[in-house]
């Protein structure tokens, strides 16, 4: 077979479909119709302005990442760079082009709908490290020269996003970096020694910070200092948080959110509001189908054949981790607040396509998992 073959493919479209892991898509579909029915409690009993909307997007988004699931992920691995390329350039003209929105400039006018691109590097950058990654030895991986790339591919995107400002996107990119740097075998004292470096900048970062994310953290740190503004958000979290008990007030019967208590309740801060109407068990059953959904990612990445399947499963999966992890922990207020939003449950268009998109990757490399690919990108014999 020729090294740089992707087809004929080994699999019929109906083969293809009928291999699909369709539990792992019940459980995305479950999740995303409590984030549509918590959506519909925000409206107070509305499918309008939220509910309605997010269910097209959902279900565009589901069509997608179904025919996402049916591509070669060969396909994938060869289209990486220009992926990656792509998504670098949109985050570049956001700087001039992007519209203001929410505080931040994250956005671009497209016409028809409006495209974040920080969302699609999250998924992009994940496919660019794992191409970078397969086609090297553990050998090549353990050169510090090796790593200059790879980083430059974290940065560079985290950079133009932390200009935005988006602090909370930014630290997932570096995040999901750092996670697939671990994966490809990246000795932990090079991580140990980015932290130190990381350390020792931080008075310089906190000069580089805007006001408004000082006065998250600094309120993070304590936010009865200013209750009535900068930690007006998190106290109200918190307490329509503990009003909820076991079991909750019932659904469209919170008053933290439908009193107008609990701000931004369709998106960053809609797991407060399902915590108060459903309880802890409401939130704890949450977590669970979190958890499932994370179990398949992992599964899912030690079934693939080949490194790059194994990598870009792995940095999906943490992707989605992060996404679930810094949204609760900021309202519970573990962490200082930031714009990321509670997958497949906030109001948000381009955030939910990524997601989809990921998840197509992910049930792809499934699909796909018995492919060898070899270093340099072509099939193995």
């Amino acid at each position: 077979m020729r090294e740089d073959s992707l087809n004929p493919p080994e699999f019929t479209i109906g083969q293809k479909l009928r291999n699909i892991h369709w539990f792992f898509v019940f459980l995305i579909c479950l999740t995303a119709a409590i984030g549509i029915a918590m959506l519909y409690s925000a409206a107070n009993g509305s499918f309008q302005p939220w509910a309605s909307r997010q269910l097209v997007r959902f279900g565009v988004g589901f069509i997608l990442m179904i025919a996402v699931s049916l591509i070669d992920v060969r396909i994938w691995l060869r289209f990486a760079y220009v992926l990656y390329g792509l998504s670098l350039i949109l985050l570049a003209l956001v700087e001039f082009m992007g519209f203001v929105g929410m505080g931040a400039q994250r956005w671009l006018d497209l016409g028809y709908f409006n495209l974040q691109p920080s969302e699609l590097m999250k998924i992009a950058m994940v496919l660019a490290l794992a191409r970078y990654f397969h086609s090297l030895t553990m050998e090549a991986v353990a050169r510090p020269t090796r790593l200059v790339i790879p980083l430059m591919m974290v940065f560079a995107p985290a950079a133009l996003v932390l200009r935005q400002p988006d602090l909370g996107t930014a630290l997932m990119l570096i995040m999901a970096g750092g996670a697939l740097f671990f994966v490809a075998g990246v000795r932990l004292w090079k991580f140990g020694l980015v932290l130190v470096s990381g350390l020792i900048a931080a008075p310089v970062g906190w000069q580089l910070l805007h006001d408004y994310q000082k006065r998250r953290i600094l309120t993070f740190l304590n936010p009865e200092v200013d209750p009535l503004g900068a930690g007006y958000h998190i106290i109200q979290s918190k307490i329509a948080l503990g009003s909820g008990g076991l079991l909750g007030k019932g659904f469209m019967q919170g008053t933290q959110g439908h009193l107008n208590f609990l701000p931004e309740m369709q998106t960053d801060f809609i797991f407060t509001m399902l915590a108060e109407e459903f309880g802890l068990v409401g939130g704890l059953g949450l977590l669970a189908l979190y958890t499932l959904l994370l179990m398949f990612g992992a599964i899912i990445a030690m079934r693939a054949n080949s490194q790059f399947g194994r990598l870009v499963a792995l940095g999906v999966t943490v992707t989605f981790f992060l996404y679930v992890f810094i949204n609760i922990a900021m309202v519970m207020g573990l962490i200082p607040v930031v714009g990321v939003p509670l997958p497949l449950i906030s109001y948000g268009g381009t955030a939910m396509m990524t997601l989809l998109v990921g998840f197509g990757l992910l049930i792809g490399i499934w699909v796909h998992r018995d492919v060898s690919i070899s270093r340099r990108g072509g099939d193995e014999v």
